[in-house]
This record gives structure tokens, C-alpha cells and sequence, in this order.
């Protein structure tokens, strides 16, 4: 019996995690496993209900399971908050807590969303690429403050990483380019920041225990043009948490919607916390559009990597991959294809598995 909290949040997110639920319930009865289902609250749901968007209840419900579900934090209803009280404040502590250090962005066009993409990529290319983002350190979670110098209000944030930090997260990123097509970019702006010479410096050291690895370097600027020029010269791309932040998202926009991207953040060994790369979006919220795909596909990460039901896992993909050539939701829509809410997109999804 494995057990994964949900974690459903704010917006769409109850909707997303609840059609992703029922997809990996299907996938456990058809290839004998059970899976407790637990609840939890995180973001603006328990701003609400117990005045903090991240409860020790909560951590303490992560921590005594196999995995983690969650759906989107955050909305225009929090926004007026201080920052350490907004939603995703929880959402950063949830990862900190649980020592989530490495996220895994798989960005990748499916070939019935070939005509999604913004570049029109057409046949001829192929875009698959792993975004491995360094998760708990840097920019995000340096010191910061404000202050005032010669009487103007000034700000500040501080990138920070230590050499242990820098190296786990490389070898995570080599484990995956040997399993793939054996190319690592690691991305940085060493040019300028001493933060990032300290990357380069170190991820070429680990490089020395994976000779089989093609490693290159490029600058996160030249990194976010070679994405639009030519996206399908990369494998493995991996980087510190802001530009990895930024970096995923632009490759999410290159697959066709950033409602198709799953994404997986890891800490030692097999736990980990599964949600979809994209937001809240509280404007559609109990409209029944929310694309669900890109949860479900969070969900088959979930049963490959930390449950290691790789056939369930398998079938969920493969079941999301048919199900585009029949029916879409209206962020992917495409004329001469059936037009499918939350519920019916997954209840196709369900019988292809």
C-alpha cells in the first residue's frame, strides 16, 4: 500500500488534482497496487482556514508518505498580503521543508500538438528536453531587504550557493543525460556573476566522474535565444532556481501550452512532490476548462519515480498521447476535434489506459 498526500490548493487546483486522482486510481487497479489517498492544506486554502499557507500538519502529513500531489497556490484574493504570509510562501516552504533541492521539467512537443507550438516546428523537428532547476538555494532564498542610501529607497537579494548544493544537483542532471541522449548544457551568467563562475567551476568538476556526458555551457541569455532559434539542440539543460524558473516556462511555451507540462521536484532518494508546471489560473475556476493533462502527466512522474510502477506509468503517458488525437481543451483547441472539459478530458484518458 503506498500512501500520497494531495495537496489540492487554490484556483483550478482542487479541480486538477481530483481528475489526476482519479487517473491514478485507474492505473492501480489495472496493474494490482493500492494507494492511500491523504489531504492536506497548503497556499491560500489554509491562509483561510487555520491563518498560515503552510501548516505544520501538513509537512508533518508529506513527510509520512510516498509522495506528494499537488495542484496550484496563489490568487488575486492573497495578493494583498506580506510576503512571507502569501500563498506561495507556503509553496516555497513546502519544498524546503521536504528538501526538495531538485525539479525536473520535462518539456516536450507531442506530435498531435505539433501545430500548437508558437515556432511551428512541423515535423522535421524534434523537441525533448529535461529542465533539471536547482530548487532550494539561490536567489530565492538568499538574504534580502530594503533599506535607504542617501535618502533613496533601495532594495536587494542575494544569490547564494555552496559547492555541496551545486553538486548534487549536477549529478542529478548527469544521471539523466546518460539515461537520455547523453548531452548536458549547464547554464549560467558566469560572464558577470561570481555566483555563476562558482557553478561552472564546480559542475565541470563533477563532469570528471562522467566522461560519457557531453558537457557545454551557455549564458542564460544565449541559452533563452537558442531555445526559440533552435529548441531541438537540447538534451539535459541544467541551472540555479531563477533561471531555471524562467527557462521552464519558455520551454513549456515551445511544446504548445504550458498546460501539457508536468513537473517532478526530488530530494534524496525516491520522494518526491508531483504538480503541473502552471498556475492557479483563478479565471477559469469551476468552469470545468482547466486542462487536467499536465496534472496527470505530474501524476505519471509520480508512479515512474517514486512508487516505480514504470508499466502504470507508461500507460498513463501513452493514454495521454492517443487521447490529443481525438478531443481538446480550449487552451490547446484545434479545429476539427471534439472541444472537452476537465471531467471528459480525463474520462478519455481513464479508458485508453
Amino acid at each position: 500500500m503506498y500512501k500520497v498526500t494531495v495537496l489540492e490548493g487554490d484556483g483550478i487546483g482542487p479541480e486538477i488534482t481530483r481528475e489526476a486522482v482519479r487517473v491514478l486510481k485507474a492505473a492501480a487497479e489495472k496493474y494490482n497496487f493500492n494507494i492511500d489517498f491523504d489531504y492536506a492544506l497548503l497556499g491560500g486554502a489554509a491562509i483561510d482556514a487555520v491563518g498560515t499557507p503552510l501548516p505544520e500538519d501538513t509537512v508533518k502529513r508529506c513527510k509520512a508518505s510516498d509522495a506528494v500531489l499537488l495542484g496550484a497556490v496563489g490568487g488575486p484574493k492573497w495578493d494583498n498580503l506580506s510576503g512571507d504570509m502569501r500563498p506561495e510562501a507556503g509553496l516555497l516552504g513546502i519544498r524546503k521543508a521536504l528538501g526538495l533541492y531538485a525539479n525536473l521539467r520535462p518539456s516536450k512537443v507531442f506530435k498531435p500538438l505539433k501545430n500548437a507550438s508558437p515556432l511551428k516546428l512541423g515535423d522535421t523537428a524534434c523537441f525533448d528536453v529535461m529542465i533539471v532547476r536547482e530548487l532550494t538555494g539561490g536567489i530565492y532564498f538568499g538574504k534580502r531587504g530594503r533599506f535607504e542610501r542617501d535618502g533613496v529607497a533601495c532594495a536587494f537579494d542575494t544569490e547564494e550557493y555552496s559547492q555541496p548544493e551545486i553538486e548534487r544537483i549536477a549529478e542529478i542532471a548527469f544521471e539523466l543525460a546518460m539515461s537520455r541522449n547523453g548531452r548536458l548544457c549547464s547554464v549560467d551568467k558566469a560572464n558577470v556573476l561570481e555566483s555563476s563562475r562558482f557553478w561552472r567551476e564546480t559542475v565541470l568538476r563533477v563532469s570528471e566522474k562522467y566522461p560519457e556526458v557531453e558537457l557545454s555551457h551557455l549564458y542564460v541569455d544565449n541559452c533563452a535565444m537558442q531555445l526559440v532559434k533552435a529548441p531541438w539542440q537540447f538534451d539535459v539543460i541544467v541551472t540555479s532556481n531563477l533561471f531555471g524558473d524562467i527557462l521552464s516556462d519558455e520551454a513549456a511555451m515551445i511544446s504548445g501550452s504550458i498546460g501539457m507540462l508536468p513537473s517532478a521536484s526530488l530530494s534524496s532518494g525516491s520522494f518526491g512532490l508531483y504538480e503541473p508546471v502552471h498556475g492557479s489560473a483563478p479565471d477559469i475556476a469551476g468552469t470545468g476548462k482547466a486542462n487536467p493533462l499536465a496534472t496527470i502527466l505530474s501524476a505519471a512522474m509520480l508512479l515512474k519515480i517514486s512508487l516505480k510502477q514504470e508499466a502504470a506509468a507508461a500507460a498513463v503517458e501513452g493514454a495521454v498521447d492517443a487521447v490529443l488525437s481525438q478531443m481538446r481543451t480550449p487552451d490547446i483547441y484545434e479545429d476539427g476535434l471534439r472541444k472537452a472539459g476537465t471531467c471528459e478530458m480525463t474520462d478519455a484518458v481513464i479508458s485508453l489506459i
